[in-house]
């Protein structure tokens, strides 16, 4: 199954991203947002955060948690490589979170994501698997 998808959004960046189950939908979405910001690849597993994010939907929940990605990466120039599901029901999520300090030797900048948005926001089921679609401001 593919992890996610960019979408084409004027003015903005998207992604659709897959999962069999919720916790590897989140992971994914996570990773098609990092993946907007620089090439995965070249991040190394240096450090680990906890993170935690609570919301009153699944799609609320979505928009929090990366958002507190978001936030780690603007603050502390933090960006991840490899993201841990350790909890999730449809009210909190806590994860961790395996990277580094965003370098720009070594990491090539894509986009600037300021916010994941509540704009066309979808999470659901299909018959296999769930999507999500997530509109960043950039």
């Amino acid at each position: 199954m593919q992890r996610f998808e960019t979408l084409d959004i004027s003015g903005d960046a998207a992604i659709r991203a897959f999962g069999r189950d919720l916790p590897e939908l989140f992971v994914n979405a996570a990773t098609g947002m990092y993946s907007l910001i620089t090439d995965v690849k070249n991040i190394q597993e240096k450090k680990t955060l906890e993170i935690s994010a609570q919301g009153s939907s699944l799609e609320g929940l979505l928009v929090s948690f990366l958002n507190e990605l978001i936030f780690h990466f603007d603050t502390y120039g933090f960006i991840g490589k490899r993201i841990t599901i350790l909890t999730l029901d449809t009210n909190s999520i806590t994860a961790t979170i395996s990277g580094e300090e965003f370098d720009l030797d070594r990491h090539k900048g894509k986009l600037l994501i300021k916010a994941a948005t509540y704009h066309r926001l979808k999470v659901h089921r299909k018959a296999d698997h769930w999507e999500a679609e997530v509109i960043f401001d950039i």
